[in-house]
């Protein structure tokens, strides 16, 4: 028997001490495994009014991947509509310079919204491969409030939460985006585009849900501000 063989093996006479301390080094190995990267679906609002918030998330994006890097890591897919009836999304993209590359592609088209079309794809999305969340930012809605929150309830069946950033101060839609993360298990934050900050923090605080779950996600608000206090304390209440 080769010499690496006979070392993974349990002595023949090893006492109480070392069969204990056998048995917790082989259930740490099965414990451990290999860690399962988290996927997230990023998708915003590409009409012509997001213009420099397209450009603030440009800049910060790769706090997404920074939140993740100890957790496994993350892959995330963008999607955006602009434009009359535009809609893109990549591939699963695993760098935070692979993302920003394919962001700074898009241009901001004037357009009405397409919610219903980012929901309609994160479902498929999820039947295909596991989906942890969805992030979609934007700032109105121009859609039938019945059908989304109708299309974000499928999401939440399927165990993809929907966390929405809203932009802005329009009420009726900031009352849609509510109920679309409610129905989702999900969370809703209205951010203030002047504080780069708070957009950063939410993408950090989500892409640690997506990587390690609620548990990562509490610890990465723990450092941050009153904005990711308010996200974690509505998703832990849903």
């Amino acid at each position: 028997m080769a010499n690496d063989e006979k070392d993974k093996r349990l002595p023949e006479t090893a006492g109480r001490a070392e069969i204990d301390a056998f048995l917790r080094k082989a259930a740490l190995i099965r414990s451990e495994g290999p860690k399962r990267r988290g996927r997230l679906i990023f998708a915003m609002d590409a009409t012509a009014s997001r213009e420099p918030t397209w450009d603030l998330a440009c800049q910060i994006q790769g706090e997404m991947f920074q939140a993740t890097e100890s957790l496994g890591g993350l892959d995330v897919q963008l999607c955006h509509y602009s434009g009359v009836g535009f809609f893109h999304a990549t591939g699963w993209l695993s760098r935070s310079d692979a993302l920003l590359e394919s962001m700074s592609r898009v241009r901001c088209v004037a357009g009405g919204t397409q919610i219903g079309r980012v929901l309609e794809h994160g479902y498929r999305s999820s039947q295909a491969v596991k989906v942890n969340t969805l992030v979609f930012v934007g700032d109105c809605v121009e859609e039938n409030p019945d059908t989304l929150i109708a299309a974000a309830g499928k999401l939440g069946i399927k165990g993809v939460p929907i966390f929405v950033f809203h932009e802005g101060f329009d009420s009726s839609a900031g009352a849609t985006f509510q109920q679309i993360a409610r129905v989702s298990s999900g969370a809703y934050c209205r951010f203030d585009a002047s504080s780069p900050g708070q957009l950063k923090d939410l993408l950090g605080a989500v892409a640690a849900y997506a990587a390690g779950g609620r548990s990562a996600m509490l610890e990465f608000g723990e450092a941050r501000g009153e904005v990711v206090r308010r996200l974690t304390n509505q998703f832990g209440s849903n």
